[in-house]
């Protein structure tokens, strides 16, 4: 009894646990999931541009944000399998910020490997300063990207560049936003122009701004050229929206504007630009605000975010003129009179610095 118990253990032992058509069945469908496997993360992406797409990854994005973005410009066919791909690459809280240019056919594997390696794009910190004049950022922008000047000069004024920019205008100046910014050292003329005109229409994409211009019946045009004159005429922050209630005041009073900084705009090639004479108030010119009423044909530089609200939510009050008072700041006037011993005052405060 004992003996046939041992030997139907034995024999229980030497009995294979799967038959051979089961084994072939497990081995078909491993090999089938590793030849599925191949062909969707090793099978290039073909997207329908000719290539290679530049893709920019901003610091602090996620991978999910990564991906759909690429998922958007189809350069991936599937989410799915992209999130795939880099959680069996471990990768998706190490893909690297920068600029790509992504070739047509790159499988997902080979598309992980690309983020994972980095952009070799350098990016430059650039300082623009508010209120600088279209050739002096052409000079500045050029100086640090090492690009031509000349080229941004003709950019600037290219009306079929300006069209496709939804611009409506002769030039670009004023519709790029004076920031810090870090450029990628490879950007070319455009690609550098394209980003300050973006951060300058962000301020007019938001829902209150919209509502403003409207109630004030004016468009981003007028506004930019109001907030030019705004950063011309001081460098103190804090006065820029009692400016702009002096300028909206004369314009809704149909006076002119008399800006200096129009007429400096008029002077910016010469040597002594800042300085205004009284024959400079003759130059015939539709910028020239002491000789032609209204806003002059459009912004007379590049103005920062301040300044354009300022232009946009003007300080409400009853001032028409205002002066330098001589410590940098200015002094304002309801009437004519006032304004006249105001600029008195500055003028005897200058005559005793001179001394």
């Amino acid at each position: 009894m004992i003996r046939k118990k041992v030997n139907n253990i034995i024999n229980l032992k030497k009995k294979p646990l799967l038959s051979d058509t089961e084994m072939y069945i497990i081995f078909s469908i491993f090999g089938f999931m590793v030849g599925l496997m191949v062909f969707i993360f090793y099978a290039p992406n073909y997207y329908k541009s000719e290539g290679p797409v530049e893709f920019e990854i901003k610091q602090g994005s996620s991978f999910t944000t990564v991906v759909d973005s690429l998922y958007s410009i189809e350069l991936v066919k599937s989410k799915f399998f992209m999130h795939s791909a880099a959680f069996l690459y471990g990768a998706e809280t190490n893909v690297k910020a920068g600029k790509y240019k992504i070739p047509n056919g790159l499988s997902y594997f080979d598309l992980i490997e690309l983020l994972l390696t980095g952009s070799k794009s350098n990016q430059v910190k650039i300082t623009i300063p508010e209120g600088i004049w279209q050739h002096n950022l052409a000079g500045l922008l050029a100086g640090k990207l090492n690009l031509d000047s000349a080229r941004f000069m003709e950019l600037s004024d290219d009306i079929n560049y300006l069209q496709e920019l939804g611009i409506n205008a002769n030039t670009i100046e004023g519709y790029l936003l004076p920031e810090t910014f870090f450029i990628y050292d490879d950007s070319d003329e455009i690609e550098t122009f394209n980003k300050l005109f973006s951060e300058m229409n962000k301020i007019f994409e938001i829902d209150s701004v919209e509502r403003q211009m409207n109630l004030l019946e004016m468009d981003k045009h007028g506004i930019l050229t109001i907030a030019s004159i705004i950063e011309g005429e001081s460098n103190i922050r804090d006065e820029f929206k009692k400016i702009s209630g002096v300028y909206h005041n004369r314009l809704k009073k149909n006076m002119l504007l008399q800006a200096d900084p129009t007429v400096q705009y008029l002077k910016r090639y010469s040597p002594r630009r800042n300085k205004i004479y009284y024959k400079d108030l003759e130059i015939d010119s539709p910028y020239n605000t002491y000789k032609y009423g209204g806003l002059p044909p459009g912004p007379i530089n590049n103005p920062g975010k301040d300044a354009v609200l300022a232009a946009l939510f003007p300080e409400e009050h009853d001032y028409y003129y205002f002066v330098a008072d001589g410590t940098g700041g200015h002094v304002f006037a309801r009437t004519l009179n006032q304004h006249n011993r105001n600029v008195g005052e500055y003028r005897r405060w200058r005559r005793n610095n001179r001394r």
